[in-house]
């Protein structure tokens, strides 16, 4: 994860990649509390520094002991070691691009330490995860080892719906209404950073109450694909929840330049019910959620044996949760393409290409220093290469920088690292040396006022997946254009692009193979 205010470059690449690791918690110790009713919080009009205490009144009342969530340690019957990954494009670039803008200060400011609270009742919030594995939940079996390793994936889907409900009703309850109580975001601003959020709760609540129904007087579940095949098609709607996540993403990192939003935020961090994830980390939840279903429903597959009621069921559940997921991620892909262009700021008329609003999708975006050492955010749409200028103000509005380039007449160019001749212009403008290193050329085969850009990423890896990307573009959009009649394939169904965690710099070998077939 990324920290804010670095001269590293932010890259959003157009795959989503792996979703793996069960989250389990580890509670720490138990606060000694003298009973004694809640203080009560009153909204007024005071100096900074009361309101600041207010604020953190308010923390200490729902605050637990401290319960940070961390990496599950392996062992033998964990599903760490057990699930394997997935692809989910769209989905998992948008929690790349949200997971890289986070920031979780290191170097924060503890907060003064203060008297222990008491509570006449307990709290609301679970003190810690259950981390049970479901053979920790029985006295004994005669199970086999097979059978047992689907009892524990059916355990584990069933505690994961039961945690993300637990997290989805925390947030409402310590994130929204207090921000809406103390004014500090308007109700309408609210409804767009939280979305549809609130109606995601009784879905899964369903589903929770349906795996339960399940369990027999053993504790194990036999037959659980028809009611997946039942409950799957209400994830469709996640399609309002994820397209609607852009846009979230962006007006909280807005208000979050408001002092007083940047100080409850940060409040509500360091306090222990948070167990140290930034509010985003829960806006984000049922995203990740969608994309594990595959990956669980691919390991209660393995091990159903082939005389199991589940054998003739669970292809067909896969292959719809794997559609839904598709879906969604296709609708997501469409809004962040929308979103983007909305943003965009031109400067001359010149500079709105039919192409840019033609587009429906994008490969990837990001931050690269042109040869004077500039930072761009750059746009490599489906059918255009747009360089911009990010507003200073921290609203999410990209000045159009020069011409942007159509993606069927781009000419690009590797320029190899330390060559004087083709990385001369940036010389001493980054390094203060000769070796300039990570840069490449565009240009534009045709009549245009399109001067070539030279490009500078921030190291090898991401220099390879813009030229990964760019050459996709550049042959998706010439095949197009070569046969206009003839139905395109989307980013999300194109086999040659794949996450930028299984890219690598054999990448431009495998592309020159695939664009030659």
């Amino acid at each position: 994860m990324e920290v804010e205010g670095t001269d590293e470059t932010r890259t959003s690449w157009s795959a989503v990649g792996e979703t793996h690791s069960v989250l389990c918690d580890h509670a720490g110790k138990k606060r000694k509390q003298d009973p004694s009713p809640d203080p009560v919080i009153r909204i007024m009009e005071v100096k900074e520094e009361e309101e600041s205490e207010m604020m953190s009144d308010h923390m200490k009342d729902s605050e637990e002991p401290s319960n940070k969530r961390v990496k599950p340690v392996g062992k033998s019957n964990s599903l760490t070691g057990v699930i394997t990954p997935v692809k989910t494009p769209a989905l998992k670039r948008i929690g790349q691009s949200i997971s890289r803008s986070i920031s979780f200060r290191t170097d924060a400011r503890p907060l003064p330490p203060a008297p222990l609270r008491s509570r006449t009742k307990a709290s609301s919030f679970p003190r810690r995860r259950n981390s049970q594995c479901w053979s920790d939940t029985v006295e004994s079996h005669d199970l086999t080892a097979k059978e047992i390793k689907r009892q524990e994936v059916i355990y584990e889907l069933t505690q994961g719906e039961r945690q993300l409900i637990d997290d989805l009703i925390l947030v409402k309850k310590v994130y929204y209404e207090p921000m809406l109580k103390l004014k500090l975001i308007t109700e309408a601003e609210l409804g767009l950073i939280f979305g549809t959020l609130d109606s995601l709760v009784p879905l899964h609540q369903d589903l929770l109450s349906r795996l339960e129904r399940l369990r027999g007087s053993e504790k194990t579940v036999g037959e659980v694909g028809p009611t997946l095949l039942n409950w799957f098609p209400c994830l469709e709607a996640y399609v309002t929840y994820c397209c609607n996540q852009v846009g979230a993403k962006a007006l909280l990192d807005q208000k979050k330049h408001e002092k007083r939003v940047e100080h409850f935020l940060r409040l509500c961090q360091e306090s222990s019910f948070s167990r140290k994830l930034d509010l985003w980390n829960f806006l984000d939840l049922p995203r990740s959620r969608l994309v594990k279903y595959p990956l669980l429903l691919k390991e209660i597959q393995k091990c159903t044996p082939p005389e199991h009621p589940d054998e003739d069921t669970l292809p067909d559940v896969l292959e719809l949760i794997q559609s839904i997921v598709a879906e969604v991620n296709k609708k997501t892909g469409e809004a962040e393409c929308q979103f983007y262009r909305r943003g965009l700021n031109y400067l001359e008329d010149s500079q709105r290409l039919p192409e840019i609003q033609q587009s429906r999708f994008i490969y990837c975006h990001g931050e690269l220093k042109n040869n004077k050492g500039q930072r761009l955010h750059v746009f490599l749409f489906e059918l255009a290469l747009v360089l911009t200028k990010e507003d200073r103000e921290g609203a999410q509005v990209f000045h159009v920088y020069r011409q942007p380039l159509r993606n069927a007449l781009i000419y690009l160019e590797e320029i190899p690292d330390g060559e004087a001749s083709g990385a001369g212009a940036f010389r001493g403008a980054f390094t203060g040396n000769d070796k300039v290193k990570n840069c490449f050329r565009v240009s534009s085969r045709g009549r245009s006022k399109a001067h070539p850009y030279s490009l500078q990423a921030n190291d090898s890896f991401s220099k390879q997946q813009w030229i990964t990307c760019l050459r996709q573009a550049i042959v998706q959009s010439r095949d197009r254009t070569a046969h206009p009649s003839e139905p395109q394939l989307s980013l999300q169904s194109d086999p040659a692009l794949c996450h930028i965690a299984d890219l690598s710099l054999s990448s431009d070998t495998e592309l020159a193979d695939h664009t030659s077939r």
